[in-house]
C-alpha cells in the first residue's frame, strides 16, 4: 500500500508531548520528520520539534509577538484558533495573509483580549493531520471563576501512518475506503429486505458515522497512543481542571471517566455555568474545560472513544506513577437512523432537541412545532426510541415512493444544484438537544447544547435584524462538500457579507448524513439553544447533526475577512468553506 511521504518521513524522529512557552516574544519553528506511535511509523510535522507543539501560555491584557519560521519545503501557516485579533494575524492563506514560504519567518503580533483554553494549528494543505497543532492557554487578568488544585491539558488527536494526500485521494475515489464497519455491517446487523432496499436506494450505509476509523487511525492523548501511558497525577480530594481540546483532523470523541462525574465550566474557551455530566461528545476543534474530584480509587481511566467506536484515546488519572484503572471495552458502534436523514413523518416525529424551556419562537426551534425534546429532560433513551420508532415506521409500514432523498425542490432557490449534492434532508429540525451519535441511549447524564448557559451575560442582546440561512451540502460518493452547493475556491469565492455591528441570526441546515463541526474565525457566536439572549452560550464551533439544523446569533464587530468552514479537515479541503467579510466601521473591510 502506498504510504506517501511528502513531509519528510525520513527526517528526525518527532517525540510526543510538549513544553511550555510564555512571554512577550515567542519563537516557533515548523519542521518535518517522522513519528512513531505504538511501533507504527508515519510522516510528521512538528512545531518546535514536538507533536503536539509547545503549550503557549499568555495572559489577558498582554501584547505578544510570535515569530514563526518555516523549515518545511512547502508553505505553512499558524491559525490561532478562537483568538480575537486583527484579521491579518489570523493565519489563513488566501484569506488573511499569503502564508509563510519555505525559509521565511512571519511575525504575528496582537494584543491578548481574552482568557481561556484555545489551540493553534496549520491552515496550509493537510499539515494538521501530520501533527502541526498545539495548545494555547490565556490566564485571566483577574481571578478564575472556579477554584482548582491542578491544571492539566488533554489534547485529543488522530495519527496515521499514511500520507494525508493519499487519504484525500482515496476519499475522493472511494468514500468508504477507510470505514472499518462498512464491509461487514450487513452481517453484524441483521436487516430486512425492505431495510436493505431503502439503504441501497440512498446509496448510503447506516455505519457511515466517521469517514476514517480505527483501522486507519490511532487516537492520541497529548501525542501518545492508548498503550503509551499518558497519565495525570492526583491526590484524593483535589479539584483538577482538565482542559480537553479536540485537535484531531477528522475525529469526534465521546469523553467519559468511568466512576467520576465531570463538571463542565467552559466551552470553546468561554465560561459557562457549571453543569455536571458523566459523558460528552466533543466535535473536531471543540474545547471543553471540566473539573473533576477524584476519590479514593488508585486510578481513573479518561476515555476518549471515537464516535464510531472503532478505537479510543486513553489517559489515566493516577494517584501514583504507573497506577492504572480498568479500561472499558469499546461499545457497540452506533447506526444512523431515519431521523439522521432528516426524515420527519408528520406529527409523529419526536425531535430530541426542539422544545425549549425558554422562548418558544421559531428562532429557538427552527419552526418544529409540537416536537418533543427528550434529551433536554435527560431521557436520551426516549430520544433514541423516538428515532428508532421513526425508522420502524419508515421501514415497515411506509413505502419509499415519494421519499426521494435527492429532492432538490426542497432547497431554497439560491442553492446551486449540481453534482455536488447527492442528498437533501426532507424535514430538517433543530436538534440542539441531541447529545450526538451513539449517546442517545446511554443510561447516564450526557451533555447537549441546551444544557449550556453563559456564565457572564452576553453584551449584545439585541434581536437579530435578519436571518441568514446556509445549507451544508455534499456528495459523499464523490467526496464533494460545500455551503449552498458551492465548493470553496479562493479565486472565485463570493464572501458572506456582514455590515459593521450588524446583529444576525445564522441558521445552518445540514442536508447530509454526517455531523459537521462548523467553525467561524475571528468572532464568537451565541448558540440559539432556548436560553434568553443574555445567557446563550458563546462558542466558535457548533456541531450540526445529520439531517438537522442549528442556529446561532452573531454580532459582526470584528472587521476583515474571516474563514468559515467545516473543521473536519478533509471536508474543508473537499470544499466546505466560505469567506465571511465584516465591513469595518468606516465602510471598508
Amino acid at each position: 500500500m502506498h504510504r506517501g511521504g511528502s513531509h519528510g518521513r525520513d527526517g528526525p524522529r518527532i517525540p510526543a508531548g510538549f513544553g511550555e512557552l510564555s512571554g512577550e516574544v515567542i519563537d516557533l519553528a515548523v519542521g518535518s520528520g517522522h513519528r512513531i506511535v505504538e511501533g507504527r511509523r508515519g510522516p510528521g510535522i512538528a512545531v518546535n520539534g514536538s507533536v503536539p507543539g509547545p503549550l503557549i501560555r499568555l495572559r489577558e491584557g498582554q501584547n505578544v509577538r510570535l515569530n514563526v519560521t518555516n523549515n518545511l519545503s512547502e508553505d505553512t501557516s499558524i491559525h490561532w484558533h478562537g483568538l480575537l485579533l486583527p484579521f491579518q494575524m489570523d493565519g489563513v492563506p488566501g484569506i488573511s495573509f499569503p502564508g509563510i514560504k519555505p525559509g521565511q519567518t512571519f511575525t504575528y503580533e496582537f494584543p491578548v483580549r481574552q482568557a481561556g483554553t484555545y489551540w493553534y494549528h496549520s491552515h496550509s494543505g493537510l499539515q494538521e493531520q501530520s501533527g502541526h497543532y498545539g495548545p494555547l492557554i490565556i490566564d485571566p487578568a483577574g481571578a478564575e471563576p472556579v477554584e482548582y488544585d491542578r491544571d492539566y491539558i488533554l489534547l485529543l488527536s488522530d495519527f496515521t501512518v499514511l500520507d494525508p494526500h493519499f487519504i484525500m485521494q482515496r476519499l475522493r475515489t472511494g468514500e468508504g475506503y477507510f470505514n472499518r464497519q462498512q464491509n461487514t455491517w450487513t452481517d453484524d446487523y441483521p436487516m430486512t429486505g425492505e431495510e436493505r432496499r431503502m439503504w441501497a436506494q440512498m446509496r448510503m450505509m447506516p455505519t457511515d458515522i466517521m469517514d476514517i476509523g480505527g483501522k486507519t487511525y490511532t487516537f492520541l492523548a497529548n501525542g501518545r497512543g492508548p498503550a503509551e501511558g499518558m497519565e495525570y497525577l492526583f491526590k484524593p480530594g483535589e479539584r483538577i481542571r482538565l482542559r480537553i481540546i479536540n485537535g484531531s483532523a477528522q475525529s469526534f470523541f465521546n469523553v467519559r471517566i468511568p466512576g467520576l462525574p465531570m463538571t463542565i465550566i467552559a466551552a470553546d474557551g468561554q465560561n459557562v455555568r457549571p453543569v455536571e455530566v458523566d459523558e460528552f461528545q466533543i466535535g473536531t476543534a471543540e474545547i471543553y474545560d471540566v473539573i473533576v474530584e477524584p476519590g479514593n480509587a488508585e486510578a481513573y481511566a479518561i476515555v476518549g472513544e471515537s464516535m464510531d467506536r472503532s478505537g479510543m484515546a486513553l489517559a489515566m488519572l493516577a494517584s501514583r506513577p504507573g497506577a492504572r484503572a480498568t479500561v472499558p471495552a469499546l461499545r457497540d458502534p452506533p447506526l444512523l437512523t431515519m431521523g439522521d436523514m432528516g426524515m420527519d413523518h408528520g406529527s409523529g416525529s419526536m425531535d430530541h432537541g426542539a422544545m425549549t424551556s425558554g422562548p418558544s419562537a421559531e428562532g429557538a426551534t427552527g419552526g418544529a412545532t409540537g416536537a418533543m425534546d427528550h434529551a433536554a429532560m435527560g431521557h436520551g433513551d426516549v430520544a433514541a426510541s423516538a428515532d428508532s420508532g421513526m425508522a420502524d415506521m419508515a421501514m415497515s409500514g411506509m413505502s419509499m415512493d415519494g421519499m426521494k432523498m435527492r429532492d432538490t425542490a426542497l432547497l431554497p432557490p439560491d442553492v446551486a444544484i449540481g453534482p455536488g449534492i447527492d442528498m437533501v434532508s426532507m424535514a430538517p429540525i433543530d436538534k440542539m438537544g441531541d447529545p450526538g451519535l451513539g449517546l442517545r441511549d446511554v443510561p447516564h447524564r450526557v451533555l447537549n447544547y441546551r444544557m449550556l448557559k453563559a456564565l457572564e451575560p452576553n453584551r449584545d442582546t439585541r434581536e437579530p435584524s435578519r436571518l441568514l440561512e446556509l445549507h451544508l451540502t455534499g456528495n459523499m460518493e464523490r467526496y464533494m462538500w460545500s455551503f449552498d452547493g458551492r465548493m470553496y475556491s479562493a479565486v472565485s469565492d463570493v464572501p458572506i457579507r456582514f455590515a459593521w455591528n450588524e446583529r444576525v441570526r445564522v441558521k445552518l441546515v445540514n442536508n447530509t448524513m454526517m455531523a459537521h463541526p462548523i467553525h467561524l474565525h475571528g468572532m464568537f457566536f451565541e448558540l440559539v439553544n432556548g436560553e434568553s439572549a443574555a445567557l446563550q452560550p458563546r462558542k466558535n464551533v457548533v456541531i450540526v447533526q445529520p439531517g438537522a439544523s442549528a442556529q446561532f446569533d452573531l454580532t459582526a464587530n470584528e472587521p476583515g475577512d474571516w474563514a468559515f468552514h467545516c473543521h473536519l479537515m478533509y471536508h474543508m479541503h473537499g470544499g466546505m468553506m466560505q469567506t465571511v467579510t465584516v465591513v469595518g466601521p468606516g465602510g471598508g473591510a
